[in-house]
């Protein structure tokens, strides 16, 4: 196997597995926040067992969404898997927002949590703003 950071035969070095785990941690930050603020914003408790039943169903969303878009980069064999990026807008970028959504408010309806429109809505913009929105900053600056 040939390291893709250095091109050296061998194993990718720790840096290298540190730099692909950096985006799935932004993420989960990111959907951390919009939790809190969301319960900010309703004056419920932002700490606590209240912070884990807002995030644990975009939580799941989140990485059923990961889960899908290393499958879907895997899907032109082993190398294009190693070669993921989780930075990407597209597909990866995407792919994740509509899973933590979706997913989020499936899980959200099935655990007797609310899911009304207009929330779906505030949820929509700031979870495309959180996963995908740094992303296409990241990008664009990647290209200067």
């Amino acid at each position: 196997m040939q390291c893709p950071c250095t091109g050296e035969p061998g194993p990718p070095d720790t840096l290298w597995r540190v730099r692909k785990l950096v985006p799935f941690v932004a993420d989960v930050v990111l959907v951390v926040v919009f939790c809190l603020l969301g319960r900010n914003a309703h004056d419920e408790a932002v700490l606590g067992a209240g912070l884990l039943r807002t995030f644990w169903p975009f939580g799941t969303g989140l990485v059923l969404g990961w889960a899908i878009a290393v499958a879907v980069a895997a899907r032109d064999g082993a190398g294009a898997a190693r070669r993921f990026d989780g930075r990407a807008v597209w597909p990866t970028g995407v792919i994740i927002w509509l899973s933590t959504l979706v997913g989020g408010m499936a899980l959200r309806a099935v655990a007797g949590q609310s899911v009304v429109v207009s929330f779906f809505i505030v949820a929509a913009t700031f979870l495309a703003l959180f996963l995908i929105g740094w992303r296409a900053a990241a990008q664009i600056l990647r290209a200067r």
